[in-house]
């Protein structure tokens, strides 16, 4: 009888969630992403990244000034910098409305609403948690 030590992937013979997933793809060449899980993080990462996609599932669309009332307080930077990640993964288009003073407004993408049932799990888990602490 054989079992399972900590560190050993479990192989798509063994079946699971992520059996589709090639071995392969877990330890990306030169920062080339192929595992969708990894991709996905990629997306999400840093800290805020979440909270910013809650808020364009919740509007569709935002400005900054929206989007900064709505969160958390965090710098300017940390906001710009978000924005700009987003708008880099294709989850949000900028777009930038004449006149003066110059506004921009975002507007989340296709892309970015199929990140709902990721966003709605996380809300869901995050539920659970509280409500077991409570």
């Amino acid at each position: 009888m054989t079992h399972r030590t900590v560190g050993h992937a479990q192989t798509s013979a063994q079946g699971g969630p992520l059996a589709d997933c090639p071995d392969s793809a877990l330890v990306p060449p030169d920062d080339e992403q192929q595992c969708p899980v990894d991709i996905t993080l990629a997306a999400l990462s840093g800290r805020w990244t979440p909270l910013v996609i809650r808020e364009f599932l919740r509007r569709g669309q935002a400005t900054y000034s929206e989007l900064s009332a709505a969160l958390p307080p965090l710098s300017d930077k940390v906001l710009s910098d978000r924005l700009a990640q987003l708008t880099r993964a294709g989850v949000i288009e900028r777009h930038r409305i004449p006149g003066w003073p110059p506004r921009v407004h975002y507007v989340l993408t296709r892309q970015g609403r199929a990140l709902e049932p990721v966003v709605r799990s996380m809300w869901e888990w995050g539920t659970a948690e509280r409500d077991a602490r409570s």
